[in-house]
């Protein structure tokens, strides 16, 4: 018999990996050696942690019957059209459309696939803008919280679907921007105004404060554009696309079985 607890596991410690990359310049200790360390190491960590985790949800998926081999090839394709469209942008005053499919897309597929999407899009979309680097898996993780969020959603009718994901886009076009911020803002101190620099071990409140004043001054005005691209594209693609990719969901299950049901009498 096939577990159902193993994905929402290897999920949920994919995401304990996300938090603690990205979180613990507000939680260590004054006097601890991560107060002072730089992404050297533990960037290849992550990557390497995030990978074996996303093959064993995908693993996961594929053994329980969530997945089979044309569920697998709609990921690939949407996933090559994520990064051509990160390409064709370059990230240019932070309009990044590349989101709205990952949006659309994650709400489609459901978490364990939507974030494997995010991540892999992102990572194809490294290799094609030669972008690799110790950024890269924070910006897999960053992408897959996205597309994960979409799929999290509560459910709606299909006109409110279509607001619901447009105002998350926007939002998660922001929250994208702010998150990333974090991979590098503890170690960029020359040249920071002061109130906006980390503090080694500061306490929660006090970085917690100076990330808000360097988010404001210095990423909020890139990150604006991303957010309202974001939210216009999915307002205008949602319906269409989600039709599409549910329909190519269903038509990719196997193992459906048809049920046939005594025509009504004619009255």
């Amino acid at each position: 018999m096939t577990s159902t607890w193993r994905n929402p596991l290897l999920l949920g410690l994919t995401v304990v990996v996300g938090l603690v990359a990205f979180g613990w310049p507000f939680v260590v200790q004054p006097g601890s050696t991560l107060a002072n360390h730089e992404h050297g190491s533990d960037a290849s960590l992550f990557f390497l942690l995030l990978m074996v985790l996303m093959a064993a949800a995908t693993l996961a998926d594929l053994a329980s019957g969530g997945m089979d081999a044309k569920t697998v090839a709609v990921l690939g394709v949407l996933a090559a059209a994520g990064a051509a469209l990160r390409v064709f942008s370059a990230g240019t005053v932070g309009l990044e459309p590349m989101f709205f499919l990952l949006v659309i897309a994650g709400r489609a597929l459901g978490p364990v696939r939507a974030f494997t999407l995010g991540a892999i899009t992102m990572l194809a979309s490294a290799f094609l803008t030669a972008g690799v680097g110790p950024w890269t898996p924070f910006q897999m993780i960053g992408a897959g919280w996205v597309a994960l969020g979409a799929a999290l959603l509560p459910k709606v009718g299909e006109r409110g679907e279509r607001w619901l994901l447009a105002s998350y886009g926007m939002v998660a076009g922001l929250a994208y921007g702010a998150l990333l911020n974090l991979w590098f803002w503890p170690f960029a101190a020359i040249g920071m105004a002061a109130g906006t620099e980390y503090v080694p071990g500061g306490g929660l409140a006090t970085n917690l404060a100076h990330y808000a004043v360097f988010y404001v001054t210095t990423s909020l005005l890139w990150d604006l554009p991303r957010g309202l691209l974001t939210g216009v594209l999915t307002l205008v693609a949602a319906r269409p696309l989600l039709r599409a990719l549910r329909r190519s969901l269903r038509v990719a299950r196997f193992d459906a079985v048809a049920t046939f049901e005594p025509a009504e009498e004619a009255r």
